[in-house]
């Protein structure tokens, strides 16, 4: 599907660049990417047919794209989503990574009618390793869900929801979730100085233990809580660590009462 497909991308920062990289390895060729700093796509290595403009108005006028990407920052979209309207009164789905931008939100900039995708990726889509939950309008067909799921699926998995309040949900959990483990392994090096061990090798122990962590949930079958309990042995090391961690007053409430918090921020973003 991506090697017949036109897509016109709107930002190439971060996600944008891994979007189109992604693209690009899964055999997409025809693509005008609309970004005003060269050096974001210049390390890119784009093929002769994928074309840099700088703005809408540079985008040729018998280029008729199949999806337009918008890839810009939130705080940047009533600027942008404007000067795509002309592609979505013709009828081309749009697809949204924006944090916080509703499908109403596009509908009073797009048209009505407009056939919008919304999107909340997250950072390891930089590697090929996201995940990406979408929620789509009524006026998006098939095709635009089929287009969409093969775009997205080259940076990592897709979800899809039919209830858009669940992206507020989303965003706190996956969007912010990165965060969340980094902020894990800068803890864990932290506690490791702190029981004595040098801050260059408690570091080293944490990153790659997070990182070894991740990996073996990818690839395991099993439950995340039989791979917890695999390393637990009974009267252990680690049985001691885990009495504190998973206590009434342990790491649960704090995790919750955290997601709760950027829930609720999400849904403030969106009014």
């Amino acid at each position: 599907m991506l090697a017949s497909a036109a897509v016109l991308l709107v930002g190439c920062g971060k996600m944008g660049g891994a979007m189109i990289a992604g693209w690009r390895e899964r055999g997409l060729t025809r693509a005008i990417v609309v970004e005003p700093v060269g050096a974001a796509v210049a390390a890119l290595r784009l093929p002769s047919t994928m074309r840099v403009v700088e703005d809408a108005a540079a985008v040729p006028a018998d280029f008729t794209p199949d999806m337009v990407v918008l890839a810009v920052k939130p705080q940047a979209m009533d600027d942008v989503a404007p000067r795509y309207r002309r592609f979505a009164d013709a009828g081309v789905q749009v697809l949204s990574i924006a944090a916080g931008k509703t499908l109403d939100y596009f509908a009073a900039r797009l048209g009505a009618g407009a056939p919008v995708i919304r999107v909340m990726p997250n950072l390891p889509a930089s590697i090929g390793r996201g995940i990406s939950v979408a929620v789509a309008n009524p006026h998006t067909g098939g095709a635009g869900r089929d287009l969409a799921e093969a775009l997205l699926a080259a940076c990592g998995e897709v979800a899809w929801v039919d209830d858009e309040a669940l992206l507020d949900a989303v965003t706190a959990l996956s969007g912010g979730g990165p965060a969340y483990v980094f902020l894990l392994v800068e803890l864990l090096a932290r506690a490791g100085v702190e029981c004595g061990l040098p801050p260059a090798l408690a570091q080293r122990l944490a990153r790659v233990t997070v990182a070894g962590s991740g990996e073996l949930i990818r690839q395991s079958t099993e439950a995340v809580e039989t791979l917890r309990q695999n390393v637990t042995s009974p009267g252990g090391t680690t049985l001691e660590a885990l009495k504190i961690l998973m206590a009434d007053d342990g790491l649960q409430p704090i995790v919750t009462r955290a997601l709760q918090a950027a829930t609720r921020r999400s849904r403030d973003l969106s009014k």
